[in-house]
């Protein structure tokens, strides 16, 4: 009974060896802490723009990879594009913002 419980363990462990680190990183980064970073990130820049009337927080959305932040969608005029890009900006660990966000005419 010993031998086929301790087989089993070995098995399963074996299994899990390689097959949860598989699922550790995800979107190609290097670590799973890169992940939860911007995963931060992207929170903490769409909060700001809820909590600012000038951005309209539900037209915009907001993608963060590696600390580089993609914002796409509309915009109601130039101004609104530019403190969207300002708010994001000014958030601790974005390292780069690209502005995809278009203005509608």
């Amino acid at each position: 009974m010993t031998i086929r419980t301790t087989t089993l363990a070995v098995a399963l462990a074996t299994a899990a060896l390689f097959t949860l680190p598989g699922c550790a990183v995800t979107r190609d980064q290097e670590t799973v802490g890169a992940y939860v970073d911007d995963s931060a990130i992207t929170t903490a820049v769409k909060a700001k723009f809820v909590k600012d009337k000038t951005v309209d927080a539900s037209a915009i959305s907001v993608e963060t990879l590696n600390g580089t932040v993609m914002l796409s969608g509309f915009a109601k005029n130039d101004t609104e594009k530019m403190n969207a890009e300002s708010l994001t900006r000014d958030v601790k660990g974005v390292k780069m913002v690209k502005n995809a966000i278009a203005v509608r005419p």
